[in-house]
């Protein structure tokens, strides 16, 4: 494959990653600490993503598979996405705050998949050449959280106006990348070309269907971290709160290059129990931890996001890659997306805003703090039940061995 090809793939993840870096992170301190917004508003409005996870694979498979080019297609979105990301830096209020990031998110979250097919066309060896191309994303992410951190913007708008930027200089760029038309002109559309009915048949078997659960089930207290670490860490007086949570992507880029080593030991079912109780130990580090003499606690408890993301997830989407006949293969893994990122993080940044909400403290003298040792005590409890009925219930007795898996992970957002 040309480097020139790879290097230019390897700059249009960078930038696509950086855009959603730039802001996931930090909004919940902007919108708890500075426009007072509740807790369950931040669920809310961090849950756009949920939205736009749920809505992709429909637009997609519309859209970019059947209309338009996707270099095109992700050059408009990129356009509208920035000029939405920056009309709600700008806003008060929740209503139009919530409107904004929510159209913002239906234009972004299809640029994960559209990046990932472009890239795809491309290659010659999407096993062994795509990895490094997708890892330039997750490197994104790291950078721009290291000058958000660095910057000390965390409680205010310019995160947004940053990632509103990036996404104008995708939109330009991606037009730039070559030219890849749609495969599927003139084929009609419909639902079953998405999730098509054999591929919804996997779940039939026993042991699919209690990992699709599972995997549902443990994407609640995931979202705990996601939508309120960033809030916590600035409640509890960590300097720096976004660079340091950098730490946990940098773990995932490690973790990536040691899942072949502990799979071969491990198998699929304990690789996953050990992402799910990496879990319940990072909830537990945070709810003893502070910015003081324990503030090691609240580093490990970063650090271990490799764990938790890539022995769960990425381990995931191996199993999904071994049970699923290879015409269904993606199909399957983006019906287990939809059911994760869409719905399960949908229904936890909900929950966990509620959560926050009913454990908020406000003093005397009127400032607002949060028990933050309950909501983790709750997360981690949440996160032991699953691991408990998953270990319970889950048996795979599948002998054939797994791929190599070094490409795999890095399929998915750099959780």
């Amino acid at each position: 494959m040309n480097l020139q090809v790879k290097i230019r793939l390897g700059l249009m993840m960078f930038l696509n990653y950086v855009i959603w870096g730039t802001w996931y992170v930090t909004i919940g301190t902007w919108l708890s600490t500075t426009r007072h917004f509740t807790g369950q508003q931040v669920g809310l409005v961090s849950g756009t993503t949920a939205v736009g996870a749920i809505v992709a694979p429909f637009f997609v498979g519309l859209i970019a598979d059947k209309l338009f080019a996707t270099e095109k297609l992700l050059a408009t979105l990129h356009f509208v996405g920035g000029l939405l990301l920056f009309a709600a830096s700008r806003q008060q209020s929740f209503p139009a705050i919530y409107s904004l990031m929510l159209l913002h998110c239906l234009c972004y979250m299809p640029t994960l998949a559209l990046t990932n097919s472009l890239s795809f066309r491309l290659i010659r060896d999407p096993r062994n050449e795509f990895g490094p191309i997708r890892v330039m994303g997750t490197i994104g992410w790291i950078v721009i959280g290291l000058v958000v951190g660095k910057l000390g913007l965390e409680a205010s708008p310019t995160p947004l106006m940053l990632g509103a930027a990036a996404s104008m200089l995708m939109a330009v760029y991606s037009l730039t990348l070559p030219h890849t038309p749609p495969l599927a002109r003139g084929e009609r559309f419909s639902v079953g070309s998405l999730f098509p009915r054999e591929a919804l048949s996997l779940l039939k078997e026993r042991s699919m269907a209690i990992f699709a659960v599972a995997s549902f089930l443990i994407c609640i207290p995931l979202t705990f971290y996601f939508t309120f670490t960033n809030v916590f860490l600035n409640e509890a007086g960590v300097q720096n709160a976004a660079g340091k949570m950098t730490g946990g992507q940098m773990s995932e880029l490690i973790c990536m290059l040691l899942i072949p080593f502990f799979f071969r030991r491990l198998g699929v079912k304990y690789m996953l129990a050990t992402g799910m109780f990496a879990w319940v130990v990072r909830y537990m580090l945070f709810a003893y931890g502070d910015a003081g003499a324990r503030m090691w606690m609240f580093g490990i408890g970063i650090l271990l996001h490799g764990i938790c993301y890539d022995f769960f997830f990425v381990t995931g989407q191996i199993y999904i890659d071994r049970k699923a006949p290879p015409a269904l293969r993606s199909a399957a893994q983006g019906l287990i997306a939809f059911i994760t990122l869409g719905m399960g993080m949908f229904v936890g940044s909900w929950i966990s805003g509620v959560l926050v909400d009913r454990l908020t403290l406000t003093a005397a003298n009127g400032t607002v703090t949060h028990d933050w040792r309950a909501v983790w005590l709750s997360a981690a409890v949440i996160s032991a039940v699953v691991l408990a009925a998953f270990l319970l219930i889950f048996s795979e007795k599948e002998v054939r061995e797994a791929e190599s898996p070094a490409s795999e992970p890095m399929a998915g957002a750099p959780l």
